[in-house]
């Protein structure tokens, strides 16, 4: 089956199984995660299964062009950085985001997936570095963790906590315990909601607990203005 798209100022017909919804790509630096402050192109694709009450990416739920997967990897070719993450919304929630990974690593890139952790992460390519966002209580979302993701992760991956309270930090230490999260990825990251939660109270939080984990701040939002895109 084939779909007609608009796509570099011609029309041209792209299978469906080829086809992706991407809402931008562009590169700056990454702001978060152990890869933070290093240049990076960014494939934002559309659509997300999750409401959390503080995403900051809203405009990714709707939307986004529908464009061929080799286009895409030759538009993040020409930009001439080999660090790549493939971000959302919620990427896996299509399912041609995993063909999309392979072609990028097969052209040469190294590549980060950051996800939700709602959706299994089993067919991701296994040189794929992959951010997995478990979702707290004050997310809305905690629910739809999905924990047989855990047993899958590899030491180079990451794990990530976006805490907007005193009680998402203690649900997060209480998870880092009791599934060994430290034994399992690579790097686990606690990161204040923008605006909710004070770092310097993070630090201290996770001083006094003595949490194997990385305080992060958001450095493109310190950097540029909060509600800025394509940065």
């Amino acid at each position: 089956m084939e779909c007609t798209s608009y796509i570099r100022g011609m029309t041209t017909t792209i299978p469906l199984d080829e086809r992706l919804r991407v809402i931008e790509v562009y590169t700056s630096v990454q702001g978060e995660s152990s890869f933070v402050g290093l240049p990076c192109t960014f494939v934002r694709l559309a659509g997300c299964n999750l409401r959390c009450v503080w995403c900051d990416s809203t405009f990714t739920f709707k939307g986004g062009a529908h464009r061929a997967i080799d286009d895409v990897v030759a538009e993040v070719s020409a930009l001439g950085v080999r660090l790549v993450e493939v971000t959302g919304g919620e990427p896996l929630a299509q399912r041609q985001a995993i063909p999309l990974m392979e072609r990028l690593i097969a052209a040469g890139h190294q590549v980060l997936l950051e996800t939700s952790g709602s959706i299994s992460i089993e067919r991701v390519p296994e040189a794929v570095h992959i951010i997995l966002d478990l979702k707290p209580p004050g997310s809305g979302e905690a629910a739809k963790n999905l924990w047989s993701n855990v047993p899958l992760l590899k030491p180079k991956d990451e794990v990530k906590f976006v805490l907007a309270s005193r009680a998402d930090f203690e649900w997060a230490a209480q998870v880092i315990r009791e599934h060994r999260l430290n034994e399992r990825a690579g790097e686990l990251l606690l990161s204040p909601v923008f605006g909710a939660v004070r770092p310097e109270d993070l630090v201290d939080w996770t001083l006094a607990e003595r949490l194997p984990a990385r305080v992060q701040v958001q450095l493109h939002k310190i950097i540029w203005p909060p509600d800025a895109r394509g940065v």
